[in-house]
C-alpha cells in the first residue's frame, strides 16, 4: 500500500494486511497463557501443538510466540519453511537453521551433529532450542517420526528440543494414526483455536485501528457489519476490511461507512428484460 494512501487516512501501516508489525498484533488471554506455558516448556523441552480451522489465528500465534521467545536471552528459535519436504530436505533445513553442516545422505551422522549441537547449547544456556512448524498437517509421517527421535536422548529420559506444531484439524486427525501415536502422547501443551465470537472480532478490529493510528477509520455501523459478515473468521474479517480500505481510497471517502460495504459486497440484481411477444397464428 502506497504512502499516499496511508497518509490519506492517517495510518502508520495497513491495519488489515497480514504483515502488520508483530508488536501491533493483539495478544488474547488464551494466546498469552499458551505463550507463557511454551516459555516454561522451553526450559525442559518437549512438544506442543496449536490446532484450529483456517483463519482462527494459528500463524499469528506462532508470530507472537517467536517474538516472545527470541527476546529471551540464549533462546535459539528456528522456523521450518517447507513443511511438505522429505527427510533429506528436512535435514538440510535443520542444518541451515542451527548453523551446522549436514550430509542429508548420512542420516545417522546428521542426527549426531544436530544432537551434539543442541546438547552443547543446553549445557551453556537455560533454554532448549525451539523449532516452530507452521502448516504441520502437511509434514510427512516419516519426517514427524524423525523429529520425535531427534528431540530426545538417554532412552527418552532427556528432551533436548522444544517443538511447536501448528496446523488445521487434519493435524489433529493425523496424530491419531497408529504411526504418530508416540508423538501425540508427547504433546505437553495444546491450544485449540475455535471460531471467534463477535466480541473477539470487534476487539481485534478496534485494536488494529488504534495501533495503526486511526481508531475512527470505520464507522460504528461498518464495524458491526464487518463483524456480522466475518463468520467468526479473523482472515475473512481483515480481507473484507482491506477491500473496503482500497475502495474508500478509490472513491475518496474521508471515512469508511456501512453504505460502502453494501455497495461493494452486495451482488447486483440483474434487471429482468421484457419478454418478446410471440405473434400467434390467426
Amino acid at each position: 500500500m502506497t504512502k499516499t494512501l496511508l497518509q490519506r487516512y492517517g495510518l502508520k501501516w495497513n491495519p488489515f494486511a497480514p504483515d502488520v508489525p508483530t508488536d501491533a498484533l493483539r495478544v488474547t488471554p488464551r494466546i498469552e497463557s499458551f505463550s507463557w506455558r511454551i516459555e516454561h516448556l522451553a526450559r525442559e523441552g518437549g512438544f506442543a501443538a496449536v490446532v484450529g480451522d483456517p483463519g482462527t489465528g494459528k500463524s499469528v500465534t506462532l508470530r507472537l510466540l517467536a517474538a516472545r521467545l527470541t527476546a529471551l536471552r540464549d533462546v535459539v528459535v528456528g522456523v521450518i519453511t517447507r513443511p511438505h519436504a522429505g527427510v533429506a530436505d528436512f535435514y538440510r533445513e535443520l542444518g541451515h537453521l542451527f548453523g551446522v553442516a549436514l550430509s542429508p545422505h548420512n542420516r545417522w551422522a546428521g542426527a549426531k551433529v544436530l544432537r551434539d549441537t543442541w546438547l552443547a547449547h543446553i549445557d551453556a544456556a537455560v533454554f532448549r532450542p525451539v523449532l516452530l512448524v507452521d502448516e504441520a498437517q502437511d509434514v510427512r509421517t516419516d519426517v514427524l517420526t524423525e523429529l520425535r527421535l531427534l528431540a530426545s536422548a538417554d532412552l527418552d529420559a532427556r528432551v533436548i528440543l522444544t517443538v511447536v506444531l501448528a496446523g488445521d484439524r487434519r493435524l489433529q486427525a493425523r496424530l491419531r494414526d497408529v504411526d504418530l501415536l508416540p508423538l501425540d502422547s508427547r504433546l505437553r501443551v495444546k491450544l485449540l483455536l475455535e471460531v471467534a465470537s463477535r466480541e473477539e472480532l470487534a476487539q481485534c478490529l478496534r485494536h488494529a485501528l488504534e495501533t495503526a493510528g486511526n481508531p475512527r477509520l470505520l464507522t460504528a455501523g461498518l464495524l458491526d457489519t464487518l463483524v456480522d459478515h466475518a463468520g467468526g473468521n479473523y482472515r475473512t474479517l481483515m480481507a473484507h476490511a482491506h477491500e473496503l480500505l482500497l475502495a474508500g481510497a478509490e472513491r475518496e471517502r474521508p471515512q469508511l461507512d456501512e453504505q460502502l460495504f453494501f455497495d461493494l459486497f452486495t451482488p447486483a440484481v440483474p434487471t429482468e428484460r421484457p419478454r418478446a411477444r410471440v405473434a400467434r397464428p390467426r
